[in-house]
């Protein structure tokens, strides 16, 4: 299992969802439409900002959106070469007689890989989720242990998995905030296999022909979302993690996502959700303030072979704002100084902060785009001499 709490990724999404959430980013924002939902978020996933919350932080029974996590360690075996899409799984007993919704499989059978996994994000089938577990952790038990390490190493700081397919236990709960935390990432590690998110339908052969819709409504009726998944249980009530992309002039795709829990139904979750999408696009405008892998400041570098150092993000940095608003906006970088080499390629050196209307926006880390050596013995020393001098 790989760990990315290092990563690039997981700094600036934590970065920035922890400053957005500050009370100064709240200020003169659009009115939002009420919500029936016991908490959400819509995360704004191209400019890394909450546009709106509600009890984000409020403990919650994940229900089917389990399978989130259960598909990650499954994307990350897959990348890992651990296991492929062709190769067969058995299907145990334990997983034949999972209760809820199913792919109906049965031990008689070996499911190929890529099946198991359409079975578990289209038909939320838990005995197609307890082969997989079984498969990439030997047994269920096992998952699940790997399920929370990988938890900890994302910063779900509220998140306790019990199960991997989310069917009610003590103790097995979630949050929003971790929610879309762990959907930013599924997608941001794993684009390769999040297609799968997107199929409207899927039945394996030999199987019954019900069940074999998904059962995220949105798929159906907004072309723009393609993904990511449904719950359902008496204690959790209708959940629905939903994710849309839509271009825009001038700045490309924009990705917005929802996690809408504790609805009233099936239909409710969808119409919540796309509530959410519809006012995250039509209130806040995106603003490209730098394009992917340009320098936003390029300060001096001391005792290194490079006499400056360049500082940015790989992806382009974008902000959403309240419509009419982006004349509004400041920049200021936040960095250390003096810059002492040396300096790996991707190493976070400071931050950008962008202001609206005088209030705190985002934070966005910045990276050394490329690396810097340290000088010689000769450069090291002439250069300590002037930072004496100065």
């Amino acid at each position: 299992m790989k760990t990315r709490l290092t990563s690039w990724l997981a700094q600036c999404l934590w970065m920035a969802l922890a400053w957005i959430g500050s009370a100064g980013a709240w200020a003169q924002m659009p009115q939002l439409p009420e919500v029936a939902a016991r908490s959400f978020i819509l995360l704004d996933i191209t400019a890394n900002q909450i546009l709106a919350a509600k009890d984000i932080d409020l403990p919650v029974e994940p229900a089917s959106l389990t399978k989130l996590m259960s598909a990650y360690l499954v994307f990350d075996a897959l990348k890992s070469r651990k296991i492929d899409l062709k190769q067969t799984l058995p299907v145990s007993e334990r997983a034949w007689k999972m209760p809820g919704s199913r792919m109906f499989i049965d031990p008689q059978m070996k499911v190929p890989v890529e099946d198991l996994l359409k079975g578990m994000v289209v038909q939320s089938g838990n005995d197609a989720t307890m082969a997989l577990a079984e498969g990439v952790g030997g047994t269920a038990e096992r998952f699940v242990e790997m399920m929370n390490a990988q938890a900890k190493i994302l910063g779900l700081k509220a998140t306790t998995y019990k199960n991997p397919d989310g069917l009610t236990e003590p103790g097995h709960t979630t949050t929003a905030r971790d929610l879309s935390v762990l959907a930013t990432h599924l997608m941001r590690d794993f684009p390769e296999y999040t297609g799968y998110y997107a199929l409207k339908k899927y039945r394996y052969a030999g199987t019954p022909a019900a069940n074999d819709s998904n059962r995220n409504l949105l798929l159906f009726r907004d072309p723009t979302v393609d993904g990511l998944a449904t719950g359902h249980t008496d204690a959790a009530g209708y959940c629905l993690v939903a994710t849309a992309k839509r271009n825009f002039p001038n700045v490309g795709p924009r990705r917005l996502l929802t996690v809408v829990l504790g609805t009233a139904s099936e239909n409710a979750r969808a119409n919540e959700s796309q509530k959410l999408l519809n006012w995250g696009y039509t209130a806040f405008e995106a603003v490209k303030l730098f394009e992917s892998g340009q320098a936003v400041v390029t300060p001096a570098v001391w005792k290194g072979q490079s006499a400056n150092l360049k500082l940015g993000q790989p992806n382009a940095i974008v902000v959403a704002v309240p419509l009419g608003s982006a004349a509004q906006l400041k920049t200021q970088v936040l960095r250390p100084d003096p810059l002492v080499a040396p300096f790996a390629k991707g190493q976070l050196v400071g931050s950008l902060q962008v202001t609206r209307a005088g209030q705190p926006m985002v934070q966005v880390p910045l990276m050394a785009l490329e690396a810097v050596e340290q000088a010689g013995v000769i450069g090291r020393a002439w250069d300590a001499l002037r930072l004496w001098i100065q």
